[in-house]
């Protein structure tokens, strides 16, 4: 007569056991969510591109926009800082942890938004709690079905100097590769705890190609930096739609030289350098 009350506990314990390993299951799937943080790659094309600016030669230029099409966007931690230097590839970053941000290429406009805006979000991630202290990341040319199709930067705006204005579309098919250390500016970036997110940034310096009539002529990114002059020589009725192709041809070769190798010197993060790789 006892058995079957027997019977029931048993099978009422077992339920019950089973109903504590699910919560348990449920718990530790939450706590191990919870353990991560959020990593955002944004792009940042600085005042130069948000609010304009006068070139070393005099042009006052503004953008309506500035497209780079970013693809295999990587951020690493490291044990110790990761400084690169020339011949550097991605290989070279020892890191104790990478995350990748993009599956496919993204165009993103560097001049989306009013002269304060922050720099645009490309890609946002859930990582390990950690500082993110090298970034790695490509321009190359973009799908042929896109708004630069073929192209990985295009820029387009106004120049303006002595009265004379001239509406500008220039288009850039170099692919390149930087590889860079950690962030350089007013606020460290790349820390991310479960309870804040963190930041990695791909720069570009778009003075190194215009150079800054706010620098003297004399400093290194003046001496560099093509200005818009050469450009503005090739305009016609007001306006300049050239790509590379058009560049190469249309520029002396001295000039042609200056103006790839000011595109190339573009990416930064912040104010820290990265260098160029084939890898």
């Amino acid at each position: 007569m006892n058995k079957i009350p027997l019977l029931f506990c048993g099978i009422a314990l077992t339920s019950a056991m089973l109903t504590n390993v699910g919560q348990k299951s449920g718990k530790e799937t939450i706590a191990a969510t919870a353990e991560e943080g959020t990593l955002a790659l944004v792009a940042n094309g600085e005042d130069f591109v948000r609010q304009g600016f006068t070139s070393k030669d005099g042009w006052q230029i503004d953008f309506d926009n500035v497209y780079v099409n970013i693809s295999d966007a990587i951020a690493y931690s490291t044990e110790s800082s990761f400084e690169p230097q020339k011949g550097d590839t991605k290989t070279s970053i020892d890191y104790q942890d990478k995350v990748s941000f993009l599956d496919k290429a993204q165009i993103t406009d560097l001049a989306e938004g009013d002269s304060e805006a922050e720099a645009i979000v490309v890609k946002e991630i859930n990582v390990k709690p950690g500082f993110y202290n090298a970034l790695s990341w490509k321009i190359s040319p973009a799908a042929s079905n896109s708004e630069i199709a073929g192209k990985t930067m295009v820029l387009t705006g106004k120049a303006v100097k002595d009265g004379q204005t001239i509406d500008f579309n220039l288009g850039f098919n170099q692919p390149l590769e930087y590889v860079c250390g950690e962030f350089v500016g007013d606020e460290r970036q790349g820390i991310v705890t479960t309870d804040n997110p963190g930041t990695v940034e791909a720069t570009f310096h778009f003075d190194h190609i215009f150079g800054d009539g706010d620098t003297s002529l004399e400093e290194a990114l003046n001496q560099d930096a093509l200005g818009f002059q050469p450009i503005a020589e090739l305009a016609s009725n007001g306006t300049i739609n050239l790509d590379d192709t058009d560049l190469a041809s249309q520029l002396s070769a001295q000039n042609y030289q200056k103006l790839t190798k000011a595109v190339s010197g573009l990416g930064h993060v912040g104010e820290g350098h990265c260098v160029i790789t084939d890898d």
